[in-house]
C-alpha cells in the first residue's frame, strides 16, 4: 500500500477558507478605509459639527464613512471575518494616525461596527451579495454605531435626541457604508482588478 500522499488541490473561488492573497488585500483595504477615516475626521466631521451645533443628535448622519472597513472588507474578500478584520485594522491604524488619543474608545468602536456588519454575511452564509444585503450590513453597522456611542459619549442624552442619533446613524450606515460601498464594489469588479476575489465575478 502506498504512503504517497496527493497533492493538496487549491480552494475552490467558493470556499470560506481564507487564501494568502485575501488576507493581503484584505490589510490593504483596511489600510485605505484608515486613510479614509483620517480625512473624514480632519475636513468633514468638523464642518458637520459647526453646521449641527445646535442640533448634535444629527451629526451621524455623515457617519457612515467610518462603517466602510466592515462593508467593503466583506464585500469585497466575501469570507467569514473579513468585515470585523478590515473595520478593526483600520481602526488601529486610525489610532496611529490620531497620536494615540482616544484609542481605546476607537478600537472599542472597530470591533462593535466591524460586528455589525459581519452579523448580516454570516446570517446569510457569506453567500448573497447584493445591495440588500450590503445596505443591511451598513444599516446594522450603524445601528451598533449609534448605540454604543451613546453609551459612551452620551449617556445623558434626552431619549428623543438619542433615538434620533441612532435613526441617522442607521441611515448614514445603509446609504454610505452600505449601498454607495457595493456600487463601489461593482465598479471595480468591471474593471478587471478584483479578478482574484470571488467579488470580481459580478455575475455572481
Amino acid at each position: 500500500m502506498s504512503h504517497t500522499t496527493a497533492p493538496k488541490r487549491p480552494a475552490p473561488r467558493g470556499s470560506l477558507s481564507w487564501r494568502v492573497n485575501e488576507i493581503v488585500i484584505a490589510a490593504v483595504i483596511a489600510v485605505a478605509c484608515a486613510i479614509i477615516f483620517w480625512i473624514w475626521d480632519i475636513a468633514v466631521s468638523p464642518a458637520a459639527k459647526t453646521a449641527l451645533v445646535a442640533a448634535p443628535e444629527l451629526r451621524p448622519l455623515i457617519a457612515g464613512a467610518w462603517l466602510l472597513g466592515g462593508t467593503l472588507g466583506g464585500l469585497l474578500i466575501r469570507k467569514p471575518g473579513a468585515a470585523l478584520f478590515c473595520e478593526l485594522v483600520a481602526a488601529l491604524i486610525s489610532v496611529l494616525f490620531t497620536g494615540g488619543a482616544w484609542s481605546g474608545e476607537i478600537l472599542i468602536s472597530g470591533i462593535i461596527q466591524g460586528i455589525g456588519a459581519e452579523i448580516i454575511f454570516a446570517a446569510f452564509g457569506y453567500r448573497c451579495w447584493n445591495a440588500a444585503i450590503a445596505v443591511l450590513a451598513g444599516a446594522l453597522s450603524g445601528l451598533f454605531m449609534g448605540g454604543s456611542e451613546i453609551l459612551i459619549y452620551y449617556p445623558d442624552m434626552e431619549p428623543v435626541k438619542a433615538v434620533t442619533y441612532v435613526a441617522c446613524s442607521v441611515v448614514s450606515g445603509a446609504v454610505i457604508a452600505g449601498f454607495l460601498a457595493w456600487i463601489l464594489v461593482q465598479n471595480l469588479a468591471k474593471t478587471g482588478v478584483l479578478s482574484s476575489l470571488a467579488s470580481g465575478n459580478t455575475r455572481r
